[in-house]
């Protein structure tokens, strides 16, 4: 899967090394999987839900992928900025396995099966990102203070 909007964005070239990747990953947290009730679309609950939902998050930055990206723009709505769109106009097995493929034990992708790849090898999901830095510095800051005003207390002991 090409990652291409990501790269971009964040200024990344070839030659990744196994710590810029970790590097990079201690940055970026997944948004994934956001449905809504069919009885509740429509009424602009979704955006107003998701941008609640990442500024709880103790992350700097979220990133979604998402195929529905061409035709509702809700998570422009709740602040994320559309980079562009991922994968290949159309991926053999193996690249779009890298995607949409399952996690196994040991981090490892699997395979997709034959059907499922015949169904979704045209998917170009658009690729989003919410900067979310200020809420991150904000709840580290908030972590620092409290563990400095709970040293400065000292332990509480019970007299009775």
């Amino acid at each position: 899967m090409s990652l291409r909007p990501r790269n971009q964005f964040f200024k990344r070239k070839g030659n990744w090394t196994r710590l810029k990747l970790q590097q990079q990953d201690r940055q970026l947290v997944m948004l994934s999987r956001i449905v809504l009730h069919p009885d509740y679309r429509g009424l602009g609950l979704a955006h107003r839900f998701v941008q609640a939902a990442c500024r709880q998050v103790d992350w700097p930055w979220i990133e979604c992928l998402s195929e529905m990206g061409h035709f509702n723009p809700f998570l422009e709505k709740a602040g994320f900025q559309r980079l562009g769109l991922c994968g290949r106009a159309e991926s053999d097995i193996e690249h779009h396995s890298v995607l949409y493929g399952s996690t196994k034990l040991h981090g490892q992708k699997r395979k997709l099966t034959q059907t499922t790849h015949k169904k979704s090898r045209y998917a170009r999901p658009v690729y989003y990102l919410f900067d979310n830095r200020e809420n991150h510095r904000k709840k580290r800051q908030n972590n620092i203070e409290t563990d400095r005003s709970s040293r400065q207390r000292g332990p509480s002991v019970e007299i009775e």
